[in-house]
């Protein structure tokens, strides 16, 4: 037997104002049935997953113990510059000299995230090292 994971809870202040942004980040739309009022919101992934954002009462504390990490379809400095300019903040520069390394970033409600090397930036990197 096995079990398969079919969303992923953030735990939030303002479900849709955050599946918004995470909407913007991904690409895909919140559902049709969520409204700005809601205390939860959810987007769908392509790959079948989803984001499910759920109000709660007390505010964040401490760092995520999980996380999402991002391979975007662009650079990864382009696509941090993008998550920035929509209204993440850096947390921690992982960037090495050699090129390999991640950014990790926070959304407007403080969850950390990390923004990874494309696929095309990690296949011109030598192997010696990896994310």
């Amino acid at each position: 037997m096995v079990a398969s994971v079919t969303n992923m809870t953030v735990d939030c202040a303002n479900a849709y104002r955050l599946a918004q942004f995470w909407s913007e980040v991904t690409g895909r739309p919140l559902d049709a049935e969520d409204e700005p009022d809601d205390p939860e919101a959810e987007i769908k992934l392509a790959n079948g997953l989803a984001l499910h954002f759920n109000e709660v009462p007390e505010p964040k504390a401490g760092k995520n113990r999980l996380h999402l990490c991002l391979r975007p379809d662009t650079s990864r400095e382009a696509e941090v510059e993008r998550l920035l300019a929509l209204g993440a903040t850096l947390v921690d520069d992982r960037r090495k000299p050699n090129g390999w390394g991640w950014v990790v970033l926070a959304d407007p409600e403080g969850n950390e995230f990390c923004v990874l090397l494309s696929e095309s930036e990690r296949s011109a990197l030598p192997p010696a090292s990896s994310e």
